[in-house]
């Protein structure tokens, strides 16, 4: 009995070697883009990508509190403008750990939907002037000047691009720098 468990762990183990050496070239011929810190790899999807980032962790909280997170592990595409912690430290003090209180879930869920624009939008589809409309269902602005791309919201708040083009299995990414918030 010992030995046919022996048996059966070595070939676990030699499948196991086999897969790892089978899938890490795959990933390493991925084309990635760094986000805070980690690799965004294009064959996984928003979530699965935004988690690593160091970036991006408030945001993925205020995900998870919303409720959105199998909505952004879905089949899409998305393209989502994803602010970063500092973004989020951008807002007056005691905004973020209010949002995130489960009675306030409607909102947060607003502003997060407002960062979100159905389909797939790479960085040369965001041209001067035009309008995105938001899975929130308000509108964005873009304002380009040159490379620089900017994301207008409906209080005429503005937010850089800072990372373009972070190219996901569902969709794309594109890092921004201040969070949008919608009219209402």
């Amino acid at each position: 009995m010992s030995k046919r468990i022996a048996l059966l762990s070595a070939a676990a183990f030699s499948a196991l070697a086999l897969t790892s050496a089978l899938v890490a070239p795959l990933r390493a011929e991925e084309k990635t883009v760094m986000v805070g810190g980690a690799a965004m790899f294009p064959s996984k999807n928003i979530i699965q990508n935004a988690v690593n980032s160091k970036d991006h962790t408030t945001l993925v909280a205020a995900v998870k509190a919303a409720g959105l997170v199998g909505t952004l592990e879905g089949k899409g595409p998305f393209t989502v403008f994803a602010p970063t912690n500092a973004a989020f430290g951008k807002l007056p003090a005691g905004t973020v750990d209010n949002l995130v209180k489960p009675e306030n879930k409607g909102t947060l869920t607003k502003i997060l939907t407002y960062h979100v624009v159905p389909g797939r939008l790479e960085a040369s589809d965001l041209t001067d002037g035009k309008m995105l409309k938001t899975a929130e269902g308000e509108e964005l602005t873009v304002k380009r000047d040159g490379a620089k791309v900017w994301i207008v919201d409906a209080k005429g708040g503005t937010s850089m691009v800072t990372i373009s083009n972070v190219h996901q299995s569902n969709g794309v990414i594109h890092v921004v720098d201040t969070v949008l918030m919608p009219a209402s």
